[in-house]
């Protein structure tokens, strides 16, 4: 009987995991989790973003008050008798906590008024005042973007900043293509050894060529100019080819021969047949290169720091940090700006970017 019992018990219990309702609740519960770890992930690297915001829209002085919120405001203040005072949150001898208008602070004893009272009258607290804390009021500045956009000359560096980065991006895309098509599809003495050696070359370190590159440039009288930051990049990088090479060789090699028998020529394989079925590889690589461009310092400071007005605006951002390092609403306001440029471009070309970066490498 005993075992009769348990055998029905076991098989219940069995029944019960294997309903129905069972299984989406166990559904749920890992899709909340999964959805839980995601919104974690996610806040963590969008704190700084979120610092950045609510900082270029602070007063000025806010981060450095005692007392101060986290988020845009300004003290709270209201009139009395005509006059502007400041309001603290007073603790009365009830227990309760209100919000009066300080107007003849003392050091022992101080004096507050109720404005929210019809006839207000004063009231005496006892107490120091300095220890109570301060009213404030949600009040974003948006004059912080206004003022960094008139001291930086924005419209200025964006021109320039935009001109090198596209301008490069083009010139690496392009040789990147070229070269990337070469490797997949021709046949050649010594292909793979060249491939091994280009290769080889990303984990060569920048600062290796960069006393060469800076005296034959310099030699070229191209000092001064932005060709020593577009004129390298169009020779083809090496990470930019072989993203490019691997999605190539994912391309049926019967498409090149159709084409060849319509008396397609090697270029004409490459311009109809091959780029049109990469663009989201060449969309991906072409982004990661803007960005770069975009975002690079080190370059731009060693051939523009003499001219001022060819500088991008990541130099000019730097020197803005150094000149206005007392005041972070500024230094913020101007950091979000250089982003918009970036955020628009990889929004506008997400979708290709992102199968891009999924497919780029992947055989199909």
């Amino acid at each position: 009987m005993t075992a009769i019992v348990t055998g029905a018990r076991e098989t219940g219990r069995s029944f019960s995991d294997r309903s129905p309702i069972a299984r989406a609740y166990r559904r749920f519960l890992g899709r909340s989790m999964l959805l839980m770890i995601a919104l974690i992930i996610i806040g963590a690297y969008l704190l700084p973003l979120l610092y950045m915001a609510t900082t270029a829209l602070q007063q000025p002085g806010q981060s450095t008050t005692p007392g101060s919120p986290v988020w845009p405001a300004s003290p709270q203040t209201a009139t009395y008798q005509g006059q502007q005072y400041p309001v603290y949150s007073v603790p009365m001898p009830d227990g309760s906590t209100r919000s009066l208008i300080l107007i003849e602070p003392g050091r022992e004893s101080s004096t507050f008024v109720d404005p929210s009272a019809a006839n207000p009258t004063p009231i005496e607290w006892q107490g120091r005042w300095r220890t109570l804390q301060q009213a404030w009021t949600f009040s974003p500045l948006l004059e912080n973007f206004t003022t960094a956009w008139n001291q930086l000359n924005f419209p200025q560096l964006m021109r320039n900043t935009f001109g090198i980065a596209a301008l490069s991006t083009l010139g690496a895309v392009l040789s990147s293509v070229l070269v990337a098509y070469g490797f997949a599809r021709f046949r050649f003495p010594g292909k793979n050894l060249l491939f091994i050696i280009l290769i080889a070359t990303i984990i060569l370190p920048f600062q290796v060529t960069l006393l060469p590159q800076y005296i034959m440039f310099t030699r070229l009288g191209w000092n001064g100019t932005w060709l020593p930051l577009i004129i390298p990049h169009c020779f083809a990088n090496a990470y930019n080819v072989f993203l490019l090479r691997q999605y190539f060789l994912t391309i049926p090699r019967e498409l090149d021969e159709a084409a060849m028998i319509d008396g397609a020529g090697p270029f004409r394989i490459l311009r109809s047949v091959v780029v049109p079925q990469s663009l989201a590889a060449i969309t991906a690589v072409s982004l990661f290169h803007f960005f770069f461009a975009w975002n690079d310092f080190f370059v731009p400071l060693l051939y523009l720091s003499s001219k001022p007005d060819l500088q991008p605006v990541s130099i000019a951002i730097q020197e803005y940090n150094a000149l206005y390092a007392t005041q972070p609403t500024l230094i913020q306001a101007a950091a979000l700006m250089t982003m918009v440029v970036p955020i628009f471009v990889f929004l506008l070309a997400q979708r290709a970017f992102m199968r891009g970066v999924v497919v780029t490498g992947v055989d199909k």
